[in-house]
């Protein structure tokens, strides 16, 4: 695991205009095939809680999951790691409203044919939709987070919008909440729960 964070740091300090002999020294020596991309923090928290709930070890399995600090940097990262670059296999996660830009971005980057599957508006708000917002507003509860959650109801920006929305605002209202809840939110998730694009992603990989 000390491993696999050593090779996202110099993934990061790579595709910031540094070497990228330490992380492609790194790749081989995880024996690493695939690079999951995925937009942050809170969708790689999620992504390796899931695979953690299924007994799965992903780096074990050759796989990598990159935070890239933002569906902006598609190309940048998908020219690095794939093909072009350390010759890994890519696949990730997507927002609807990003697909076009992930598409033109790895074509861009002369890393075409990687898999990516797409959330309807994020993950967030697949799994409130798989949950129930009940459900997630209960989760809230039971984490001490009642109090932030009925101030941010009070806000006037939020008065008449739908329940699901305000939910998923929240839950990127503070740094870090988006990650904690990421996990949480997977853990709390029951048979035949799993929001289809990370069930897909996972069984992909």
């Amino acid at each position: 695991m000390e491993d696999m964070g050593a090779f996202r740091d110099a993934v990061g300090g790579w595709a910031a205009g540094g070497p990228g002999g330490p992380a492609g020294d790194l790749a081989v020596r995880l024996g690493l095939r695939t690079a999951v991309l995925l937009e942050g923090l809170s969708d790689l928290a999620a992504v390796e809680a899931l695979a953690a709930r299924r007994g799965r070890d992903l780096a074990a399995e050759g796989v990598g999951l990159v935070s890239m600090g933002g569906a902006m940097n598609v190309g940048r990262y998908a020219g690095l790691l794939g093909p072009p670059g350390l010759g890994l296999r890519l696949t990730g996660l997507c927002d609807e409203r990003e697909r076009p830009y992930y598409e033109r971005g790895l074509e861009r980057a002369g890393a075409g044919g990687g898999e990516f599957f797409v959330c309807a508006a994020d993950l967030e708000d697949e799994f409130i939709r798989a949950l129930g917002t009940a459900a997630v507003e209960e989760i809230i509860r039971v984490e001490g987070d009642v109090r932030a959650w009925q101030t941010f109801l009070r806000q006037p920006a939020q008065h008449g919008r739908p329940r699901q929305q305000q939910l998923r605002r929240f839950l990127g209202t503070k740094k870090g909440r988006k990650i904690r809840y990421g996990r949480l939110l997977v853990e709390s998730l029951g048979p035949g729960q799993v929001p289809a694009p990370l069930e897909s992603l996972l069984a992909s990989l």
